[in-house]
């Protein structure tokens, strides 16, 4: 990877997933200072931060497919400029609904660089396509780990708030500066087909196939994966304390660190995987992080202890949202390589709608029977197992997996 030619672009697109670890935690971690200039509550803060997926829902439905018809740049520089006005605007308005519109704004851009960046990793590394978008939650939490820094240093110096938002902005307008004469490898795909420098074409696709891949099944598979791999560690993430608490009967200082180990399991799995995805196809992992994501669910909906817990929560954040979701992706990028935009919204999407539809039934459940909340995410977690062995099978049987252009 490291003699790749795109490898500069690469860092340019890494650079932006530490901004936008940034932007997701932003508003949260500055809520005191923008209630007072906002004039409101921690319901107006909250409502705030939700638009931030009203605003990805919105725009990964068609960007994935203009990403394939424009090119990745253009969505890459939409992204990093919609999200300097995120930053910008933020700090200026003192009005709640103009923030809910920025935040709408920066789940736009969000979608803009998944449909640019993602696309842009598997083809430049489509030998290595796991390891490229897995390393993306590596600078996301780069990026939640910095802030937290600069804010501590901010207010410890009597410094205005704002400036962490300005410091993100400014450090996007740089990137933007570094990319702008950077290649992309679809522009140097489609000029080299127009020069019919056919040894080129190859530079899009790591597989070589038997029999043509069916999205009528392993498309609807793989949406089904999307909804299902979002849903699994998003009700851990919002509901392992308070099952610790109440069920496995731990201290409310004890529940609380349940989210700690889920974190410490999930950048675990990023470095983990950043290696062996290299020497291990994707569709294997897949499948084995599938199947222990269910057996960590299962275990803490049997057996309730703290130890239980503990290990469980650690589980849950390495097998299920330590970059499952992105090794999906991956795989069905390779299964359907001409159109790697498209494919991005597809799953994105799924993705997205069990961000908005699993928060409601899992709080109704939760309100009724709280270890209920534990047994839906085991049965979500094995129906997560059955559709990876589904992927499984059908790209071992449509795959050439002894094609000579296949590295893994």
């Amino acid at each position: 990877m490291m003699k790749n030619r795109y490898l500069p672009t690469v860092l340019g697109l890494y650079f932006n997933y530490i901004i936008h670890g940034i932007g997701v935690i932003i508003i949260s971690q500055n809520q005191n200072a923008l209630m007072e200039q906002w004039n409101t509550d921690l319901t107006g803060i909250g409502a705030v931060i939700s638009m931030l997926g009203v605003g990805r829902l919105i725009a990964i439905v068609f960007s994935g497919p203009l990403s394939d018809k424009f090119g990745r740049k253009p969505f890459v520089y939409l992204g990093m400029t919609t999200y300097v006005i995120y930053f910008v605007g933020l700090v200026y308005t003192d009005s709640v609904v103009v923030a809910s519109f920025l935040a709408v704004i920066a789940g736009i851009a969000n979608s803009f660089l998944d449909s640019g960046t993602y696309p842009a990793l598997m083809e430049s590394f489509p030998q290595n396509a796991g390891t490229a978008n897995v390393l993306i939650k590596a600078f996301v939490q780069i990026g939640q780990f910095i802030l937290p820094l600069i804010i501590g240093f901010i207010s410890n110096q009597n410094i205005w708030f704002g400036w962490s938002f300005l410091i993100a902005a400014v450090a996007l307008g740089l990137n933007m500066f570094y990319m702008w004469r950077m290649k992309f490898p679809d522009k140097d795909n489609k000029d080299a087909i127009e020069a019919n420098e056919t040894e080129e074409k190859t530079v899009i696709q790591a597989v070589q196939f038997k029999e043509k891949p069916k999205f009528s099944i392993e498309g609807v598979a793989f949406v089904i994966y999307g909804f299902i791999s979002q849903a699994t560690f998003y009700i851990i993430s919002q509901f392992v304390n308070t099952y610790g608490a109440e069920v496995a009967g731990m201290t409310e200082a004890a529940a609380n660190s349940l989210i700690s180990y889920y974190s410490l399991g999930s950048l675990l799995c990023v470095a983990f995987t950043a290696i062996v995805a290299t020497r291990i196809r994707s569709v294997n992992l897949v499948l084995v992080y599938t199947f222990f994501s269910f057996l960590s669910v299962l275990t803490m909906w049997l057996w309730p202890t703290q130890m239980i817990m503990q290990v469980g929560s650690a589980f849950v954040g390495f097998f299920a949202a330590g970059g499952v979701m992105q090794l999906g992706l991956t795989v069905m990028g390779e299964m359907f390589p001409s159109g790697k935009g498209t494919i991005t919204s597809i799953f994105y999407t799924f993705g997205s709608l069990a961000s908005f539809a699993i928060p409601n039934i899992a709080t109704w459940i939760a309100n009724r029977d709280m270890r209920g909340i534990m047994l839906f995410n085991t049965v979500i977690a094995a129906i997560g197992f059955v559709i990876a062995i589904v992927i499984f099978v059908r790209y071992y049987k449509v795959v050439n997996v002894h094609a000579e252009n296949v590295k893994n």
